[in-house]
């Protein structure tokens, strides 16, 4: 026995070919009037003053006919024209809405924007669920680590090593956060969530060295920090010291020993390695390289990668639009 169940309305039925049939059919009723008006004409049944007029009607009533043929496309124009991919509406593309003179052919289009403007709006809906999970759900294990290491770092008769690891463990944890916070900039998409603030270049790459030293204490690599120029960034400050970071630790997965040197140029920031023994290693590289390089197409900031004579790799990042500092 068959239950009842909630259907949808059924779809109109639109004829294939309908368009092309009622434009024929304009054509061919034109041709005929203009035949029948020449026809009066050469008989002399009508004067050419009124032979030309009746063919002047005829031809005004036959655009007449082929625009009202082509409301329904330029109707479905307007609305693609009018759509806003940040809030799509499917409903506007709904079959319903379409005239039963619809041809097939245009029906079938705006059935195939429908299921598009469906599945935008699935993504959107995904993404907005996404991005404010993930803030949540990552932030929240990240801010219980850095209270349980300030926790940590205050127990009196901490060995020296103890305090380096908990160093190291407030270190990953604002590195991850921040992380975090690019990926979620990212995940965004057209979000013009990006930041509002303005910082010093210079500023940020002092406190990322500085920091950085503390992590790679004891190890072979050295850096410094060269600043023929100084310049400030309309943006998120975060952000920049993420792909900083990126990068900084990309030159460090090269090197077994040798300089890391970050010089700030007008306009851009350029990161280079250089072995002193052996030659530079090439892995290690993917997924650092990655996020730096979709944090620089995010911001439309210029990302170089280069390697020079001498066991030296740079890479230079530009920025369209900077600042004074």
């Amino acid at each position: 026995m068959e239950t009842s169940r909630g259907h949808s309305p059924p779809e109109p039925t639109f004829r294939r070919g309908a368009f092309q049939r009622r434009l024929a059919l304009v054509f061919a009723l034109q041709l005929a009037g203009v035949v029948i008006a020449v026809l009066l004409g050469v008989f002399d049944v009508a004067p050419l003053a009124a032979v030309l007029a009746l063919i002047g009607v005829i031809s005004v009533l036959a655009w007449l006919a082929a625009r009202r043929e082509w409301a329904p496309v330029s109707a479905l124009a307007r609305v693609i024209d009018g759509w806003n991919e940040q809030q799509p509406d499917p409903q506007l593309f709904s079959l319903a809405r379409l005239s039963p003179r619809t041809d097939a052919d245009l029906a079938r289009l705006a059935r195939g924007l429908y299921g598009f403007a469906e599945r935008i709006a699935g993504y959107n809906e995904r993404e907005r669920n996404f991005t404010r999970d993930a803030s949540h759900e990552l932030r929240s294990p990240l801010t219980v680590i850095k209270m349980s290491a300030d926790m940590l770092g205050d127990e009196a008769g901490l060995s020296e090593f103890g305090d380096r690891s908990v160093q190291r463990i407030k270190r990953a944890a604002r590195e991850m956060e921040a992380l975090v916070e690019s990926l979620l900039v990212l995940a965004r998409g057209g979000d013009q969530g990006t930041g509002d603030e303005e910082f010093v270049v210079n500023e940020v790459l002092r406190r990322e060295l500085g920091e950085l030293r503390q992590v790679l204490e004891g190890q072979t690599v050295e850096f410094a920090l060269e600043e023929p120029a100084r310049f400030a960034l309309h943006g998120s400050s975060r952000v920049f010291a993420v792909l900083c970071w990126q990068l900084i630790r990309n030159a460090c997965q090269h090197l077994d020993q040798g300089r890391v040197v970050l010089t700030v140029l007008p306009g851009a920031v350029t990161v280079a390695c250089l072995a002193q023994a052996g030659r530079l290693r090439a892995e290690g590289q993917a997924f650092e390289l990655t996020i730096a390089q979709r944090i620089s197409e995010r911001f439309a900031w210029t990302l170089e990668l280069e390697t020079r004579e001498g066991n030296e790799r740079v890479a230079s990042i530009r920025f369209p639009h900077p600042l004074p500092a």
